[in-house]
């Protein structure tokens, strides 16, 4: 291929030479950008979403039952339980834990020393690591079959949350039926953000999953007028129940859809906490 004449090549000034120089410097950048996004995802997923899930019942029963020094260790063995599940079902998707074994260790060692003070004072907690294999098994499962946005495996991991209300009462010493309201209303709420967010991003244009999503929290709506939770968290869900109808169809990224639900679950939070405290 013959080169450009110089006389009709664009000067490195000219509009569309400046284009191309533009496009040269901003490469550098773009691909420091994926570098660091790309080491970033080696030790952090990018699951957004599975922070609040993890977070909401435990900051929700903490504040029910009154913070406990043994409290601290269990937040600890949530999240790098978590880590060290998600590293671990992703070598059971691939098939190749070699990639990943820095970070199987160094969660999963985590959450072996972190565990140890909790169970040496409150070995009862050991009672709940059953209910935790079999949710588990559902998601090994799923990530077998690579069906990991499955509903069921959703629910599988809403339910594993759940639990933590139950852990973090049994270490506060106080009797885990105690807070069977509080993992109710925060479970039907976790449970309708999956329906609600599936509407909005992997199933946007399914009228089924719609349809679905607005008769769940309408029937939520109901429960929490009729189990007596009280005003303010029957006010939140007739909030999320007026998202769930208004908002699906609508064009919103990713982004805000996360930043709405962020506002919800501080609100059922605040909610939560105030009637069961």
């Amino acid at each position: 291929m013959s080169r450009q004449p110089a006389a009709v090549r664009p000067a490195a000034g000219t509009g569309s030479g400046r284009l191309a120089a533009r496009r040269a410097s901003g490469r550098p950048a773009a691909r420091s950008a994926r570098a660091a996004r790309g080491r970033r995802n080696r030790w952090l997923p990018p699951q957004h979403g599975a922070w609040a899930m993890l977070l909401l019942p435990y900051v929700a029963a903490v504040g029910v039952t009154g913070p406990r020094w043994l409290h601290l260790p269990v937040l600890g063995v949530g999240l790098a339980g978590y880590l060290f599940s998600y590293y671990a079902l992703l070598a059971v998707k691939t098939g190749r834990p070699d990639r990943i074994r820095p970070q199987l260790l160094v969660y999963g060692g985590a959450t072996a020393l972190l565990g140890v003070p909790v169970l040496l004072a409150r070995p009862a907690v050991l009672g709940y690591v059953p209910l935790y294999a079999v949710l588990l098994a559902v998601n090994v499962g799923h990530a077998r079959l690579r069906r990991e946005r499955a509903l069921l495996n959703d629910l599988a991991s809403v339910a594993q949350s759940l639990l933590m209300v139950f852990v973090v009462a049994t270490v506060a010493e106080v009797p885990p039926a105690d807070l069977v309201g509080v993992a109710a209303a925060v479970g039907v709420y976790l449970v309708g953000t999956v329906l609600y967010v599936k509407t909005m991003i992997r199933e946007r244009g399914s009228a089924r999953y719609r349809w679905a999503s607005l008769a769940y929290h309408l029937v939520v709506l109901a429960l929490a007028v009729v189990a007596g939770w009280g005003p303010a968290v029957a006010a939140v869900f007739a909030l999320l129940l007026l998202r769930a109808g208004v908002l699906p169809g609508r064009r919103l990224s990713p982004v805000r859809v996360g930043l709405i639900e962020m506002v919800g679950t501080l609100l059922v939070l605040a909610a939560v906490v105030a009637r069961w405290a």
